[in-house]
């Protein structure tokens, strides 16, 4: 059977410390070094899936997204959602909502009930079912329920750090971020990222940095994180340079590589990094992904959820269909450990393989909203309750 032993992954060992001279980024009290938050990807970033990144590098570890009204009305799946590790701090979770009451009762619950130490809000999702009812990235359009969602947040928070995702807007022709990034500063916000791409072109296409330095001299008074097409730990050090962000949020290309955090440890430290381990490395952390999901969610759910990381932990590498094909159908975690020891340990990554974009890469397509939705930006009326219950990514 597989040796779990973690120094096979070659992680940074925790603590993390800045020095003087590193990029650090302030999000209320907390001092993140470097200056790196983990995206929320929906039925990805659980518990296991954060502590697993936390233990190869530093950073905020935000948990997928949950429903504002999902919360409020005390559902189950919700509450199950917005569960937290025993030692996971800071305790940081995405919000998702429309109506400013239900979305500051929601955060408000968040703080005192879930003991949450930084909320963000979701205003960056582009799927259909979220904004054909007005939410996710079609919200900012209303830029005064934008602004009450946001105040109402705030204050339901007290001295929890609320932070904002945005998309750069619907499509070209109706861009909100250089309004909502202003408009989220003024009530309150701690931070405001963008996702640099608009919600037609979904995860298509290439994100748009140079939105980053301009939402950068809009917004002055709180940090502006980037957001977009950062598949190596180099990528987020450009974006810096080149947009004059604060700090960056880190999606898809941390799928199956959870030791990109440890590539951004010493990127940020002007040490080598980007180097691709061989199977050897990748093995030990598939094997302790696999215990961590099993011991969270049970054996056989655990195992269930491991199965679409599989593809995203050997993407690239030439192990072959039938190699891929007995790991997902592995039924027990003794299984599945069993089955990575067939893989050969010195098999590497191809040089071409290194910082090929993985996860969904879908769009562009048009964007839907309610009819009438786009006739008065500054209609402050709460939109239909449905949007409050979906779920979706930024």
């Amino acid at each position: 059977m597989v040796d779990a032993d973690p120094t096979r992954a070659t992680p940074i060992a925790p603590p993390f410390a800045a020095a003087a001279d590193e990029p650090s980024l302030n999000i209320g009290p907390h001092r993140i070094w470097p200056p790196v938050v983990l995206a929320p990807m929906a039925g990805v970033t659980n518990a296991p899936f954060r502590d697993l990144c936390r233990s190869h590098g530093a950073g905020l570890y935000v948990s997928e997204m949950i429903a504002a009204r999902g919360l409020v009305e005390g559902h189950d799946k919700t509450y199950r959602l917005a569960r937290f590790g025993p030692d996971e701090t800071p305790r940081s979770i995405q919000l998702y909502g429309t109506d400013p009451t239900v979305m500051g009762e929601a955060v408000r619950r968040l703080v005192t009930e879930v003991g949450a130490e930084h909320v963000d809000l979701n205003f960056g999702c582009p799927v259909r079912k979220v904004t054909r009812h007005g939410g996710g990235s079609a919200l900012p359009w209303r830029r005064r329920l934008f602004q009450a969602v946001v105040s109402a947040a705030v204050k339901g928070a007290g001295d929890v750090p609320v932070t904002v995702k945005l998309r750069m807007g619907l499509d070209e022709d109706h861009l909100t971020f250089l309004d909502a990034g202003p408009i989220a500063e003024a009530e309150g916000a701690a931070a405001v990222a963008l996702h640099a791409r608009t919600a037609e072109q979904a995860y298509s296409g290439r994100a748009r940095w140079e939105a980053i330095g301009e939402l950068k001299s809009a917004v002055s008074t709180v940090p502006v994180l980037g957001n977009g097409d950062i598949w190596l730990a180099s990528d987020a050090v450009r974006m810096m340079a080149e947009t004059g962000c604060d700090g960056v949020v880190v999606g898809r290309g941390c799928l199956g590589r959870p030791w990109l955090f440890a590539d951004l440890v010493a990127a940020y430290a002007g040490r080598p990094t980007d180097t691709a381990p061989a199977i050897g490395a990748v093995v030990a952390a598939m094997a302790d992904h696999a215990r961590r999901l099993c011991e969270w969610h049970g054996e056989t759910t655990g195992i269930r959820d491991l199965r679409k990381h599989v593809g995203w932990y050997l993407q690239g590498y030439p192990v072959g269909p039938a190699a891929r094909r007995n790991l997902v159908q592995a039924e027990s975690l003794d299984q599945f450990l069993e089955r990575l020891d067939d893989l050969d340990p010195t098999v590497t990554l191809p040089p071409e393989a290194v910082g090929l974009p993985r996860g969904h890469q879908h769009g562009p397509r048009p964007v839907t909203v309610p009819t009438g939705f786009l006739d008065d930006r500054d209609d402050p009326t709460p939109l239909d309750a449905r949007a409050d219950l979906l779920a979706g990514g930024g």
